[in-house]
């Protein structure tokens, strides 16, 4: 239990620089390029979609792919939302809330079914997928863009996959204490990130 708290503190500090860097600017305007480059340029998107996929591998069976999958689907419909110029109020507060979520559920995972797992994962897509659409530049095309957003969203998602899968493998449990440990850090930058908006 000590290594899985000195674990998490030494990867929050790690973490704590790249807050600062969350959602600045994006350098390539074109649609493919940016859409794919708008999930990976926030803390708060990255580690909610690598989470993700660490979830869905912790709960195993049809969860692997059921848990990502159930988030890209609403992510992608959500986008579409905020491509059309809807309201959704609050969502930089639901994403930085998904961060907090996901983490702890890392940490202390639960015994959730599939079909449950991908509900919980895919309440926090509405969040993630509005603020990707609504922060499309009026320049590029949607079908690129929402191609790009989701395919770098599949990205993390299967390295969130890989992660959990060789933390299972390992020989000990150090490779789930580590995991769970990366996940308390999530949790602890997610609660930065919300009291940042608060």
């Amino acid at each position: 239990m000590r290594r899985v708290i000195l674990t998490t503190l030494i990867t929050t500090f790690a973490l704590a620089p790249a807050l600062a860097g969350a959602h600045t600017g994006h350098a390539d305007p074109s649609g493919l390029m940016h859409g794919f480059g708008h999930p990976t340029t926030g803390i708060d998107h990255v580690l909610a979609m690598i989470a993700v996929g660490v979830l869905g591998s912790q709960l195993g069976g049809r969860a692997l792919w059921l848990v990502p999958m159930g988030f890209l689907v609403v992510m992608a419909v959500a986008g579409t939302f905020g491509m059309a110029g809807l309201q959704m109020p609050l969502a930089e507060l639901g994403i930085a809330f998904s961060v907090v979520v996901l983490g702890l559920a890392i940490a202390f995972p639960p015994k959730l079914p599939a079909l449950a797992a991908a509900a919980l994962v895919g309440f926090f897509g509405l969040f993630h997928g509005y603020v990707h659409g609504a922060e499309m530049p009026a320049t590029v095309s949607a079908l690129p863009y929402a191609a790009g957003f989701l395919g770098a969203t599949t990205l993390l998602h299967g390295f969130g996959v890989g992660l959990g899968l060789l933390s299972r493998r390992a020989a000990s449990t150090l490779g789930c204490d580590v995991v769970q440990a990366g996940g308390g850090s999530m949790a602890l930058v997610g609660a930065a990130i919300l009291m940042k908006i608060l």
